[in-house]
This record gives C-alpha cells, structure tokens and sequence, in this order.
C-alpha cells in the first residue's frame, strides 16, 4: 500500500504562516517518546518525519501534504519534564492554539505508550479533544511489539477505562511491524469520506502492505 505523492511543505510555530488552501488536516499528537514520528513514517511507508534521541527537541509543526488532497501534521510532543518551563508553557500555547482555532484541523491521533498508565496531560486531552465538535478523535497505542498479547488486551482494556471510552474505539500499532497500520489508514480515510477523500480500495488488508495498490 503506497501514496502516490507526499510532499513535505514546512515546519510553522504560528498560525498565519500555515497552509491556507483548507485542506483537511489529520494531527499527530502524543507524549515526548511515544514514537509520534516513527508512527507517521510507517503509515505513510515513507521515511518524512525526522526521529531525535533527544525527547522535547521539537518545537515546531511540521506539514506534510498527502496526494495534493489533505496534510499529515505532526505536532511537538509534549510532557518533556527537561524542556525550561518559560519554553514549555509558550510550546503549549502554542499547540492548543492550532488545536482550538485552526479550522481546517478535522482529526487528532492521540497516541499513547502501551505500556504506559495514562497521565494527566494525556487524560485532559483525550476529554478535551472529545468536546470539540468539528474535531474527530482517534485514539492509537503505540509500541504493542514491547509487551506480549495478553498484556495487549489487559492494557487496552486499562487505558479505556481511565479515558472513559471503549476498548472498541482505541487502535494498536507498532511501527517495528506494521501491525495496525491498515486500521489506522482505514479509520482515517472513513472519516475523511464525508469530506469527499478517497477510501481504501475494498478487500485490503494488513497483509497486502506491500503490495502495489495506492490510495487515489
């Protein structure tokens, strides 16, 4: 599974220099070290998101246009407890003005370490993402490859109940084996198709990764 283009537009810290053809956007956004760039990478099957040993580095949010019809943005992360505060509250601020004001924002991926217990950070933005009304939430474990399947259960089953949703509305990922990736794509693209996006072709699945097929 391939995208025909993906064009790397720019790296913004304020609004009015962002794209303005109102494009949908799909955001990226989770905890410093929850693999935010590697998750991008694999779903696009393209190295564009740039990875850094050194957690809370990135301060900027980076645009990436999807088949000239919507933009992949990966967003900073967050809860970088060695980032100086003076810097922490502006790169906060900064990130909850694109989330509240930016129009053309329609979903946040909130990702989350499986193996992680939810923090404070990570509750208020899952209940604060779900009150936004133009804003479609997707919730994404990431690193499932670092725990066994059993615990993959329990801790989804975990996560759900401290974030108030159902197990059924929370994907798994690793970006090591692509496990997941179909979904996400998928979930997506389905709700981008009110918007008039395209849809994976029918029969697809997670075993056909490799295979030719592009989404149009």
């Amino acid at each position: 599974m391939k995208f025909k283009e993906i064009e790397f537009i720019g790296s913004y810290k304020s609004l009015d220099k962002m794209p303005a053809d109102n494009l949908p956007e799909v955001a990226f956004i989770g905890r410093s070290n929850v693999g935010k760039s590697s998750i991008i990478n694999n779903v696009l099957n393209a190295k564009v998101a740039k990875t850094s040993s050194t957690p809370g580095k990135t301060q900027l949010i980076n645009f990436f246009k999807i088949n000239k019809k919507f933009y992949i943005v990966d967003l900073p992360g967050y809860g970088y407890a060695q980032v100086a505060i003076a810097i922490k509250k502006e790169w906060e601020k900064f990130i909850e003005t694109y989330l509240r004001e930016r129009s053309s924002l329609k979903i946040i991926v909130l990702l989350l370490d499986i193996r992680r217990e939810p923090n404070a950070h990570d509750r208020m933005l899952s209940e604060w993402i779900k009150s936004l009304p133009t804003i479609s939430p997707i919730i994404v474990l990431t690193k499932s490859d670092k725990v066994s399947r059993n615990d993959i259960f329990k801790n989804k089953v975990r996560i759900a109940k401290d974030l108030y949703i159902s197990q059924h509305d929370i994907l798994i990922h690793s970006s090591l084996s692509g496990d997941g990736r179909f979904d996400l794509i998928k979930k997506i693209n389905s709700l981008l198709e009110p918007r008039e996006m395209p849809a994976i072709e029918e029969g697809e699945s997670d075993e056909t990764n490799d295979s030719d097929e592009a989404l149009l």
